[in-house]
């Protein structure tokens, strides 16, 4: 996946909510506010999901390991991405469904970094059945305050059409 390096622009708040399938086009691009993992992110994720392995819930257990220290779940980073996200509301009121994602996970996520996502529309697909709908592929990249990107991947998501 080609990175989204300078060619993002940075929006902290776009002019529309709720953008529909037609607002889209290829290329267009957005970057969330950032967020900082914490200590409580690392425990309420374990506590949610279940996941008490070492690596995330034992300090001395992980410093032994490749990452020398506790790392965030990789799905609670996911998880945050979304969220972070949803702050642009780009999708308020005019996403469908979230259909699906590829992702791949680069590189840890650690208690005490700073996380933001970038964003890119990739493609657009009208529905040939339902006329009132289409799919937005984007291209994802979750990056920390080096500006390294952790994960990555793509969502598509159903949106509205104006009709």
């Amino acid at each position: 996946m080609e990175p989204l390096v300078n060619q993002v622009a940075t929006v902290q708040a776009p002019v529309e909510r709720g953008l529909y399938f037609d607002d889209f086009s290829v290329g267009r691009s957005w970057v969330t506010p950032a967020r900082t993992i914490t200590d409580a992110d690392l425990v309420a994720f374990a506590g949610i999901s279940g996941d008490f392995n070492p690596l995330h819930t034992d300090e001395e257990f992980a410093k032994q390991t490749q990452f020398g220290g506790r790392i965030f779940h990789g799905p609670g980073v996911f998880a945050v991405a979304t969220g972070l996200e949803s702050r642009l509301g780009i999708k308020e009121g005019t996403a469908i469904a979230f259909l699906g994602m590829t992702w791949n996970l680069k590189g840890p996520v650690r208690i005490g970094d700073t996380i933001r996502v970038e964003q890119r529309v990739v493609e657009l697909r009208p529905s040939k059945s339902k006329p009132d709908r289409g799919i937005v592929t984007f291209d994802v990249h979750v990056k920390n305050q080096h500006d390294e990107i952790c994960h990555d991947g793509q969502w598509f998501v159903m949106f509205k059409r104006r009709v």
